[in-house]
């Protein structure tokens, strides 16, 4: 059995490559913003995750805590400041959460192309109006 709880099988190979705290729509947002740089400042990922401060710290805390992401903190001036930047493993988890949700739509799109008499059916039973 996987870690999502799912048993073998073909539809199960994608599954297994989805990150349980990547199925959320916020926690994914801020993984991927944080991979695509180097550090990022926690009001650049607030502001484009368009996040309250406190719902950042809350995510960031809990990415953090699976060592998705790092945060390191300092001052600038004399103004405190936070960093955030993906580690190499939230990196890798990442891009097999992607692979596994991109192999999804795909087995999706092939089952739906296999099947050429789905069209007919959305169709059929329904009445035409009637003209006249």
């Amino acid at each position: 059995m996987s870690r999502t709880g799912q048993t073998g099988g073909a539809a199960s190979d994608a599954v297994d490559g989805l990150e349980q705290l990547l199925l959320d729509p916020t926690r994914l947002t801020i993984v991927s913003l944080v991979s695509a740089t180097t550090w990022c400042e926690f009001a650049f990922v607030r502001d484009h995750a368009h996040l309250r401060d406190s719902a950042l710290s809350k995510q960031l805390t809990t990415l953090g805590n699976a060592e998705l992401v790092e945060i390191r903190k300092g001052y600038v001036g004399k103004r405190p400041r936070t960093w955030v930047r993906a580690t190499a493993v939230g990196r890798e988890r990442l891009r097999a959460h992607l692979a596994a949700l991109q192999q999804i739509a795909d087995r999706a799109e092939q089952a739906a192309a296999a099947r050429p008499d789905t069209e007919a059916d959305a169709g059929a039973g329904a009445q035409q109006p009637h003209t006249g």
